[in-house]
This record gives structure tokens, C-alpha cells and sequence, in this order.
């Protein structure tokens, strides 16, 4: 990892979702990024729909820098542990709440979670596609200051919402 300028002008963090219909939700993590300074990359790639596209894109994906992956799916949940299986690169897991019923997003999160020993995946909450962006940019923190700047103010920001005088208090 390096801390040129031009290492934080290309996309250092690939999201992927099994489904388009997911977007609503998983263009969270590409717009929390953005407000970092990190750029993304954001496709549609189902691990039982384009597997052979899923293997392209994570192969190809460290020539172009990405650094970290975002894999969002529901149900069957299996995106994160296909892209984790190909790949030494850190694999942050979003299950989603399926739209089309199912169980609330909690068989995604258990399809998300329960990886094989060697076959790591970081797991979020369910629809936690924001916390995805901030785990991402703290992991590519490691070694870029401006990035760790970002980060830092972002979180005083965030604090500041919470402590500002003017709230009103319950007495």
C-alpha cells in the first residue's frame, strides 16, 4: 500500500451484489466511500447466476487495485464466500434482507457468517452496507494517512451530532 496521490485516484474497493434489485441498499457503501475520498467500483454479479463472471472480475480485480471486496447478497448468501474462496484479499460480507420475503435477512447472515477455517469473511449487520464502506476504509487506512484523516473527522463529525449542546434534554 502506498500513499501517492494517484493510489487514491483509482478504485481501491470492488462492490459486488447478487442482484440488481439490491441496489436500493448496497449503493450505501459506494456513497459512505465516496464521502471518504475512496473510490469504488460497483457491479451486479450473482454467484449462482455468473459464476464464470464472478471468478473474472476477482482474478482481474488486484491488477486494477482493488484492495478490498464488498460482496452484498440475500437468501442463499453465497457471494462472500465465493469471492473469499478466490482471492487473499480482505472480503467484507453485507447480508441483505430479501425483498421477496424470506426470513428478515437472517439466512443471509448465517450464509454469510458460517465460512470454512482458512476462508475468512468479515461480516456486517444485515442491509449494513454503510458499516461495509467504514470497515473497508479503516482496513485501507493501514499505511494512507489521508485516509485515516478522513476517517478521523468523519468520526469527531459523527460525535458532534451526538454531544452537541443544543439537543434537548430529558429530564
Amino acid at each position: 500500500m502506498t500513499n501517492s496521490r494517484s493510489d487514491l485516484d483509482k478504485p481501491l474497493v470492488g462492490i459486488l451484489t447478487g442482484s440488481p434489485n439490491d441496489l436500493g441498499v448496497v449503493e450505501k457503501a459506494q456513497e459512505q466511500l465516496a464521502a471518504l475520498g475512496i473510490k469504488s467500483e460497483l457491479l451486479v454479479l450473482s454467484a449462482h447466476r455468473t459464476p464464470e463472471r464472478v471468478t473474472e472480475y476477482v482474478k482481474s480485480a488486484p491488477k486494477r487495485g482493488i484492495e478490498v471486496f464488498i460482496a452484498c447478497a440475500g437468501m442463499a448468501a453465497h457471494l462472500a464466500g465465493a469471492v473469499a474462496a478466490q482471492t487473499l484479499l480482505p472480503v467484507i460480507g453485507v447480508p441483505l434482507a430479501s425483498a421477496s420475503g424470506g426470513m428478515g435477512g437472517l439466512d443471509a447472515l448465517l450464509a454469510t457468517v458460517q465460512m470454512p477455517p482458512g476462508i475468512p469473511v468479515a461480516t456486517v449487520a444485515v442491509d449494513g452496507a454503510k458499516n461495509a464502506a467504514y470497515l473497508a476504509a479503516r482496513i485501507l487506512a493501514a499505511g494512507r494517512p489521508a485516509i485515516t484523516e478522513r476517517l478521523a473527522a468523519d468520526f469527531a463529525d459523527q460525535q458532534r451530532k451526538y454531544d452537541s449542546p443544543d439537543k434537548p434534554r430529558v429530564r
